[in-house]
């Protein structure tokens, strides 16, 4: 620590001046230098700012670095300086000295501000949102609407949505350019799998693009049915202790009220809940559901899933709420859907007015799946924000899917963009193994870690979602960062940039302890 008779410098300051004074060439800068310098020196002497003090030192370090030049070479005396990192400390708020600003934090800045520069670089053109392209999908509409003969009042209602969507390969090549053999692919899977998408979610597809994101979501290929592998028996078939439910915790339980969704997903993880026709189960089926769970008081938290929750007509679903607020010891219900970005224009007041009343009651949370920052519009932004405004909370569980979400710009893109749209990045889910069918969507785990992990230190925390695969239950993926356990300490690595710390970390004897806070006063 250097010190002065009205200046005591801390580390950080002493450290900065120790390296600004050190000489690295004989000589004499340049007029034009010392003019520069000597400026900046005018600046942070005469103002009453903090800024013109850091930009001063450094122009000094930078001149140091690129040129050799000490302060001193420059015509700038050492106790000058020093008077001007004390009157910096004395302004700052926090005392934060001129050597912690500009010897560490501003390099700590400027190296962060390069990690994330690519992704500012690329993300517009490689991962737009739909705001961002909203411009081109209301062209999409108007062609649709035309198309399929839609009025203005079809396409804003959920009815006329669901009136016009999109079931059969002849209808899919009026509204979407496919290659022949790709329609011929659609037509040879639609012979066993359902395909249907509204005219809104068909707007989001983007033409031109091979592989849109959209259009691989909704749309399927023929390794749906030449994939080969053995399909595993329809998920949670082995954790299905009562009718529509499944169970894989102890104190959370699943009802699939449902097995109808307004579009069909190709990478759908209940693939063979769907059946070939749509279904809402009769009242003794969910009296079953709800028996099982009123006769198991440790269930704490119900989602109510299916299918889609949010096909269920308002007043099944209002008395389905119902009937879980009125058991006791359920605390908290969920519902899963993902309405919001398929056909936004389901969300209305009256279905805002049930979700409020039975959030009113207990919390009540939305869980969506979203896996492109593409689905996210002003249409269903809007959406989100206002659900978001009636529930406890709306959290996102995307899917890890190739040539949608399988890089780092497209996953930040989608969890910074559907934060901004009022809902929580919660879960990112390894693509199931379950379903040979889209096998072909699948991305490997080391890739997920790497996609997820690289968020951590680059954009905000809570957009970070958990990376997940589901094997019996939802198992946590992401790589362990602690590298070494020691005696009374961690070694421990940032995933962001790949920098080991040591940790202090508690002896295990004095975690053992059991005489502290008010027990040491029973002796």
């Amino acid at each position: 620590m250097s010190t002065t008779a009205s200046y005591t410098m801390d580390t950080f300051t002493a450290d900065l001046f120790a390296a600004l004074f050190t000489v690295k060439k004989d000589g004499a800068p340049s007029d034009e230098d010392r003019g520069a310098a000597a400026e900046l020196f005018r600046q942070a002497e005469t103002g009453n700012l903090t800024g013109s003090i850091v930009d001063l030192f450094a122009a000094l370090a930078r001149f140091h670095e690129i040129q050799g030049w000490t302060p001193e070479q420059l015509g700038l005396s050492r106790q000058s300086l020093e008077a001007l990192a004390a009157k910096h400390e004395r302004l700052d708020e926090h005392r934060v000295t001129v050597g912690g600003r500009v010897g560490q934090a501003r390099p700590i800045v400027d190296a962060a501000r390069s990690r994330v520069a690519e992704y500012l670089d690329r993300h517009p053109l490689e991962a737009p949102s739909g705001i961002e392209v909203w411009d081109r999908m209301l062209e999409n509409q108007q062609r649709i609407k035309n198309v399929l003969g839609m009025s203005e009042d079809d396409w804003n209602s959920y009815s006329g949505q669901l009136r016009h969507a999109i079931e059969d390969v002849e209808t899919l090549a009026k509204v979407v350019d496919l290659p022949e053999r790709a329609v011929e692919d659609v037509l040879r899977v639609t012979k066993t799998y359902r395909m249907r998408l509204t005219p809104y979610y068909a707007s989001l597809i983007l033409p031109g693009q091979i592989n849109d994101p959209v259009l691989l979501q909704s749309v399927p290929t023929g390794e749906m049915v030449d994939n080969a592998g053995v399909e595993i028996p329809p998920v949670a078939a082995d954790h299905s202790p009562a009718r529509l439910i499944d169970q894989f915790y102890p104190r959370v339980v699943t009802i699939k009220a449902t097995n109808m969704c307004a579009m069909y997903c190709t990478h759908c993880l209940r693939l063979a809940h769907i059946g070939a026709k749509d279904r809402i189960y009769s009242k003794e089926a969910y009296g079953e559901a709800l028996d099982y769970i009123r006769a198991n008081p440790e269930i704490r938290d119900v989602l109510v899933t299916g299918g889609d929750s949010l096909v269920l007509p308002n007043s099944m679903l209002q008395w389905l709420l119902c009937e879980l607020d009125s058991i006791e010891h359920v605390r908290m219900k969920r519902l899963g859907t993902r309405i919001p970005v398929t056909t936004p224009q389901r969300i209305d007041n009256e279905l805002l007015d049930i979700l409020e009343a039975s959030s009113d009651k207990k919390p009540l949370r939305v869980v969506t799946q979203i896996n492109t920052a593409q689905e996210i519009t002003p249409v269903s932004k809007a959406a989100f924000r206002a659900i978001s405004k009636r529930v406890a909370a709306v959290m996102n569980q995307a899917v890890l899917l190739k040539g949608i979400n399988d890089s780092s710009v497209k996953m930040w893109k989608l969890c910074e963009t559907i934060q901004e749209a009022c809902v929580r990045p919660y879960y990112v889910f390894n693509c199931s193994y379950r379903n040979p069918q889209f096998k072909h969507l699948r991305v490997p785990v080391a890739v997920g870690q790497s996609i997820v992990e690289s968020m951590y230190g680059n954009i905000s925390g809570d957009a970070i979602p958990r990376y997940i695969a589901t094997a019996g239950g939802k198992i946590p993926l992401h790589r362990t960062n602690v590298l070494e356990h020691g005696h009374g300490h961690v070694k421990m690595q940032k995933p962001w940039s790949g920098e080991q710390v040591t940790y202090p970390d508690p002896e295990p004897q004095e975690y053992a302890r059991q005489d502290f806070g008010f027990a040491k006063y029973e002796k």
